[in-house]
């Protein structure tokens, strides 16, 4: 059965989400009543399980029950980039924030977003902050954040030491393993990326760009025979994706 990217993405990205958002909330000076976090919660299950208007209805049911509700303003904005509503995610995330200036959370999620929208030395220093307070215990998540923005803003060497902070954290990470796969490619250490792609599967499954990469370092490294396993199962698993558009044009594997 032929898997939907968008829908593995998105996926992955949620379970990020969900687990920054619940680690984080129980931190926040927020206060909620119960039906608030009844609407909270369910909010945050329809998203993570992508049924987005179903979680739309109930976050907005606890904000018209709190509208200060930091947590329901941090996961209806995350809401709304999926819904690609770029303005009305800011606007929420600038409201949690002005509600709990040290939400880690919300740090974390509003600077990725500013990375993300070409707003890179507003978002860096947020996500800096959230990387660097002792009292989040998921440094590594906004630490992987930083290392992408660094990549955006063409900062490599400094993109490749949060990589590796990230992965000092926790060094099953998978965002942050397979960055470094690419990079260790991009640098020509073959065998790096090799072995960041083997503990990348440890705790993940393959994405179209782990499947390219592992490919072209295969390739590089005379493994042709491993290199054509990786180019079919790219082009057998993710037909759609830009990278198996960019390998069916290869011919020398």
């Amino acid at each position: 059965m032929q898997l939907d990217l968008s829908r593995m993405i998105n996926r992955f990205v949620l379970g990020l989400f969900v687990t920054t958002l619940v680690a984080c909330s129980s931190a926040s000076s927020t206060k909620s009543n119960n039906s608030d976090d009844v609407h909270l919660q369910l909010g945050v299950r329809y998203l993570s399980m992508n049924k987005l208007e179903l979680a739309k209805e109930n976050l907005l049911l606890a904000l018209k029950n709190n509208s200060d509700n930091t947590q329901a303003h941090n996961a209806l904005a995350f809401l709304y980039e999926k819904l690609n509503q770029p303005d009305n995610a800011k606007e929420h995330y600038e409201t949690a924030l002005d509600l709990t200036p040290d939400d880690l959370g919300v740090k974390n999620n509003f600077g990725r977003f500013l990375c993300e929208h070409g707003e890179f030395e507003e978002g860096m220093a947020l996500l800096s902050e959230a990387s660097s307070n002792p009292l989040n215990d998921r440094q590594w998540l906004a630490l992987t954040n930083a290392g992408r923005c660094g990549l955006s803003m063409g900062q490599k060497q400094q993109a490749e030491n949060y990589f590796r902070q990230a992965l000092q954290l926790n060094n099953a990470y998978a965002p942050a393993l397979s960055e470094m796969q690419k990079i260790a490619y991009h640098n020509g250490d073959f065998w790096a990326a090799k072995g960041f792609l083997q503990r990348y599967l440890g705790v993940a499954d393959h994405t179209p760009e782990t499947l390219w990469f592992a490919a072209q370092a295969e390739r590089a490294l005379g493994n042709k025979e491993l290199a054509r396993e990786y180019k079919s199962l790219l082009l057998e698993t993710f037909p759609l994706s830009n990278e198996a558009k960019k390998i069916a044009g290869v011919k020398d594997f």
